[in-house]
């Protein structure tokens, strides 16, 4: 991630950078950032276009989203992990606040999933045995012994906010 042009903290730094690229003719750069930052290449092209339909590439939200959308396709989350990334998502579009803190070097998508996981260890519940007898009825591997600890959406997106607005 980010090998090329490196990290950039805020869109205000995206939008320099492509901004220099693109007054030094190169469009080519211009692309490589935007896709290294997760910025829609639809959205590079109009900037390169020269018609002055739009005269940066990213604002705070689609910076942030953009960084999550390079972080996913390295960590690939499943089920339960694609629901927080996309809480996180909404999460940015509805608080610029988030929007902006999301972009910070010390923030990152695998460390929010993390901090959510570690809350689901540590608030684990013992399954009815009700529930665990008649999951054994299909399944007769099934343990007699089962915890289950998944936040709701609203802890979740809680623990979101918590994580992307507090300082380490």
């Amino acid at each position: 991630m980010f090998e090329k042009y490196g990290y950039f903290e805020t869109a205000e730094e995206i939008n320099k950078k492509a901004t220099e690229l693109l007054a030094a003719g190169d469009k080519t750069g211009v692309m490589e950032l935007a896709k290294e930052n997760g910025i829609e290449e639809e959205i590079a092209d109009i900037f390169c276009s020269g018609s002055g339909e739009i005269d940066y590439i990213c604002d705070d939200e689609t910076a942030a989203i953009g960084k999550i959308d390079i972080e996913v396709v390295e960590l690939q989350p499943q089920e339960i992990f694609k629901d927080w990334v996309e809480y996180i998502k909404a999460s940015i579009l509805k608080d610029k606040n988030i929007a902006i803190a999301v972009r910070k070097k010390d923030k990152s998508l695998k460390e929010c999933i993390s901090k959510i996981l570690l809350w689901s260890f540590k608030n684990s519940y013992d399954v009815d045995k009700d529930i665990i007898k008649a999951a054994q009825k299909e399944n007769k591997n099934i343990p007699d012994n089962i915890r289950l600890g998944i936040p709701g959406m609203g802890t979740v997106k809680k623990m979101i906010r918590e994580y992307f607005l507090t300082d380490k």
